[in-house]
């Protein structure tokens, strides 16, 4: 982790606010309960189990959602996926973006948002190099919301099956 809070902190303004994670659900604004969030989240994580989650390779994003540097995930990217569209039914449905689709979908974890082309070009410069493989097992699914200062604050976890 070391290795990504430091590119994080040079390139992600959002680093002090949130910590590094791969999102399953992009944030959105309703006036759903935290019950029946959590229970729907609980419903859909009854089918998963824990797995392995490993990081690996620096990927330049530079599309009309923004410029990003994006470490990509390698192994766990099924599960992440398919956990991600199956949180997007019930409930939450209506709150899938239009873009969201199993093909267009790549798990990542973000570690760098820039202005301009000339920056990201830079960052990924300095990054591009960069080989290290990042592991862990993935065994809890976190909840969060992010408040007016832009600060992630964790509303509950939904624990995966061993």
């Amino acid at each position: 982790m070391q290795v990504i809070d430091k590119i994080r902190e040079k390139y992600d303004p959002l680093f002090k606010h949130v910590r590094g994670h791969v999102t399953l659900a992009f944030t959105f604004k309703s006036n759903l309960t935290q019950s029946e969030i959590e229970e729907h989240i609980k419903r859909v994580c009854v089918e998963f189990r824990s797995f392995k989650l490993s990081l690996q390779g620096i990927l330049k994003v530079d599309n009309e959602f923004g410029r990003y540097l994006f470490l990509e995930v390698r192994q766990g990217r099924k599960t992440i996926k398919e956990l991600s569209c199956r949180l997007y039914t019930g409930i939450l449905e209506s709150y899938k973006p239009e873009w969201f689709s199993d093909e267009k979908l790549l798990p990542h974890m973000t570690i760098g948002q820039f202005k301009n082309k000339n920056e990201i070009d830079r960052a990924f410069e300095e990054v591009q190099d960069i080989k290290d493989k990042f592991t862990t097992t993935v065994n809890k699914i976190s909840v969060e919301i992010v408040d007016e200062n832009e600060d992630s604050i964790i509303e509950f976890d939904v624990t995966l099956q061993d």
